[in-house]
């Protein structure tokens, strides 16, 4: 499921998450989307390695997936900057300082679609916390340092 909004220009949005890791691929994730053509989301995930990890994906018509850092924890922020058609993906362990996961482009509309989505591709689901949500239009000076 993608629980969405639509977001105009430059923005900020970030989440803490965290869930169950019961199968392979779970995750909690932010999501940001022109249509199902185009579209970029970062999960915090039960790996194919068994491993919790940051995850990202991004489609422009053809889909790659990057694994992350493993994180031993069992909660993590998630954050998405936007500034033209330029996106970043970040994730911090306190809220406060987040490291940069990935940098990309997506030829966009001034209008996406940004939000949370809850995964389990080849499980049976299981509980996602989404907590201390924040979506913020405005436009940052150092994208790759989500600041």
């Amino acid at each position: 499921p993608f629980y969405y909004t639509e977001a105009s220009g430059d923005f900020v949005m970030h989440v803490q998450v965290s869930h169950e890791f019961k199968d392979m691929y779970d995750a909690a994730c932010i999501m940001v989307m022109q249509d199902d053509n185009i579209w970029a989301k970062a999960c915090f995930e039960k790996t194919d390695f068994d491993t919790h990890a940051v995850v990202s994906v991004v489609t422009n018509h053809t889909s790659d997936d990057a694994n992350g850092c493993n994180i031993e924890a069992e909660t993590v922020w998630l954050q998405v900057a936007r500034v033209g058609n330029a996106f970043s993906f970040h994730y911090s362990l306190d809220g406060i300082k987040f490291d940069m996961m990935r940098f990309f482009s997506l030829p966009v509309e001034k209008t996406i679609k940004v939000g949370l989505v809850a995964q389990a591709p080849i499980g049976n689901g299981g509980v996602r916390m989404f907590k201390n949500f924040t979506l913020v239009n405005k436009s940052i000076k150092n994208i790759r340092a989500g600041e």
